[in-house]
């Protein structure tokens, strides 16, 4: 009996790191040259869920989570919504709640406006003043700290509003790590954290984002969707998360974040695209699916 106990703990040893293998050479070494090309440090956790396989590099490091951190606010936001009907309440958008950005909340100046809107306009648009709205009705930024922590994200740390979220990854604040993104990510979009009706409309918004074209839409191999929300800022900050997904594939969970030591150092659309090239690579070298025809 006690060998069989060995043997099976074994097999669960077998599995844990087959599930959170060491890169290749390889494709260690094509992400070193995307970094050295672009001049930035990349933070990456994927997860094909096809095989629980894991990409992840500097994956436990702080990273300026910048606009990503909407899909975190509108997902407080939802669950809360489960509890008690929230995204037709309706709110009043003032001159002084405008800051920069707001294509969708300042259609609604001197007027009244429904969470659900905002909501929409947060994630499909990065709206800063609908987050911020979205925020306060919540009870502010520790309830979204709360929130995210509750979920297991234990690094996230929103200590700011829009439009002034910090860039600075140094600074350790209005950061969060690429692995517990990754985790959030999993939980919200494909867990039971949502029931269906808001995990549906959190989906639509994020596969109707008008802002990440250029990023791991640009990366994922022909005839997939992609559900993601980006984020930008100074300090080279060019970051991207979400889902992605085949007619014959399970979702890939990426969380993609970029950095830079320089302030100057403008965000990097291509240098995301190709980091996603790489993951996907590497994940179609252990399933059959990504070779499949729809």
């Amino acid at each position: 009996m006690r060998h069989f106990i060995r043997i099976f703990m074994l097999l669960i040893l077998m599995h844990n790191a087959y599930a959170h293998e060491t890169l290749r050479p390889t494709t260690r070494s094509k992400l070193h040259l995307i970094e050295q090309k672009y001049h930035i440090k990349a933070g990456i956790y994927a997860v094909d869920t096809n095989n629980e396989r894991v990409i992840a590099h500097n994956e436990h490091e702080q990273f300026s989570f910048q606009s990503t951190c909407k899909f975190i606010g509108v997902a407080a936001l939802l669950v809360a919504n489960m509890q008690q009907p929230l995204l037709n309440k309706k709110i009043s958008i003032h001159p002084q709640d405008l800051v920069y950005w707001h294509p969708i909340s300042g259609k609604y100046l001197n007027q009244q406006v429904s969470l659900k809107k905002l909501a929409e306009g947060a994630v499909s648009y990065s709206d800063n003043t609908a987050i911020n709205k979205i925020m306060l009705s919540l009870g502010g930024l520790q309830a979204i700290n709360t929130f995210a922590h509750s979920i297991g994200n234990s690094s996230f740390n929103i200590t700011h509003y829009e439009a002034d979220l910090n860039s600075d990854a140094r600074k350790k604040v209005d950061t969060t790590t690429p692995q517990e993104m990754a985790k959030s990510i999993q939980k919200i979009l494909l867990g039971s954290l949502l029931d269906p009706h808001n995990k549906a409309l959190l989906l639509r918004w994020m596969r109707n984002n008008t802002t990440g074209y250029q990023r791991i839409r640009a990366g994922v191999p022909l005839g997939w969707a992609v559900a993601d929300k980006t984020g930008s800022g100074s300090f080279g900050v060019a970051n991207d998360i979400g889902i992605a997904w085949s007619p014959a594939c399970k979702p890939v969970i990426l969380s993609i974040f970029t950095k830079s030591e320089q302030k100057e150092a403008k965000p990097n659309d291509r240098a995301v695209a190709e980091i996603t090239r790489v993951i996907f690579n590497e994940f179609a070298r252990n399933h059959a699916c990504y070779h499949e025809k729809a």
